[in-house]
């Protein structure tokens, strides 16, 4: 669940140590016992102590598993890569998939559309939105990575390493829900124009500047939040989902090399992908609407998405779930694949594995 102390050694030797400011003392900030629970080395009263809830000031015993301030940054560097660039890479179906959600019948199938737009505008074409794409990604995966890697750890310390253990699923449905609802703040501004861009019947604005210098005269910042509400409803099940299967998917492979890690992340990141975008397309059909349809004066948001659920009905919902299965499963492939192979390129074990066995074990 965790990397232990022995793969962060390498990755720690020329960190210094975070120190946490105390009113009485100075303590170096530690990792509990919960790094421990796969490597199978907490035993006896230690993991009693440890497996307790922890209150207040109460004390815990310690292993010396430091956890710095650094581990969760380079997490969240490596959120950026895994979810900036891929996004932006899938900037044409993603822009197809937004367009078929709002008029289903302007396209006869992706193909049909890549053809269309091509023809039409060419390859920037198929990139109209790719700059606050790229931007709005790469806030949301150091969001979204990054703070997992914290609540879990946060969350585990918590609940004592046992149950840790135990319950560990819904460890990573909390830690990834937590992580998504503060990276989704960063995202929405973003994809708010990124929509409007891609979907406007005519050119939404000749530029990235242009389009916020837009929205912000039209509807202030609230036109940068309204899709807020529908996009932790999409986003929020989609990483719960996400992580969970990918978590549990990679678990039996601890004792494999890293080349064969890194196959398994990518298999594991397609087969989670395919459930995420399942069950979160009709909020993303719901955010892309949204962004455009005109509010009536005195319309709340929940006004205006119950009248669009309504106009939709329950097929309308479903509208470029095909383009929306083939994108996120490439997509999440892709993600957890940076990530991992980021991770283990600045000394850090992949996530669910662990560190290669030695020669002599």
């Amino acid at each position: 669940m965790f990397p232990s102390a022995e793969t962060l050694s390498a990755f720690k030797a020329t960190q210094k140590p975070f120190i946490a400011s105390s009113v009485v003392e100075k303590k170096p900030f530690v990792a509990q016992s919960t790094i421990e629970v796969n490597s199978a080395k907490i035993r006896g009263k230690d993991l009693e102590a440890n497996s307790k809830p922890y209150r207040g000031n109460q004390k815990r015993v310690s292993h010396s598993n430091h956890l710095r301030p650094t581990y969760f940054y380079t997490c969240a560097a490596g959120g950026v890569l895994a979810c900036g660039l891929t996004h932006y890479t899938m900037t044409p179906v993603d822009m197809l998939k937004c367009r078929m959600q709002v008029n289903k019948s302007m396209y006869n199938g992706i193909f049909d559309g890549f053809k269309k737009v091509a023809a039409a505008n060419g390859i920037k074409g198929l990139f109209l939105g790719g700059a606050p794409t790229l931007i709005g990604y790469s806030l949301q995966g150091m969001g979204k990575y990054g703070f997992y890697e914290y609540f879990k750890y946060l969350y585990a310390n918590v609940v004592g390493a046992e149950n840790a253990a135990k319950y560990k699923t819904f460890l990573f449905l909390g830690a990834s829900a937590s992580a998504e609802f503060i990276a989704d703040i960063m995202l929405c501004p973003m994809e708010a124009l990124k929509v409007k861009m891609q979907t406007s019947a005519t050119p939404f604005a000749t530029s990235f500047l242009g389009g916020v210098r837009k929205i912000h005269a039209a509807e202030g910042i609230n036109g940068f939040y309204k899709g807020l509400a529908p996009l932790w409803m999409r986003q929020i099940p989609y990483t719960m989902v996400k992580f969970a299967t990918f978590e549990k998917t990679v678990d039996p492979r601890s004792s494999t090399a890293r080349p064969e890690q890194l196959g398994v992340t990518a298999a594991a990141g397609y087969f989670a992908g395919i459930f995420c975008a399942i069950v979160s397309h009709p909020a993303d059909t719901l955010v892309s609407k949204l962004n455009n349809v005109a509010k009536a004066e005195g319309e709340s948001t929940g006004a205006i998405a119950m009248r669009i659920l309504k106009d939709l009905g329950f097929t309308g919902v479903w509208a470029g779930l095909g383009p929306r299965i083939f994108m996120i499963g490439t997509l999440t492939a892709l993600q957890w694949f940076i990530y991992d192979s980021f991770k283990v390129q600045t000394g850090l074990p992949t996530t669910g594995g662990a560190a290669a066995p030695k020669k002599d074990e």
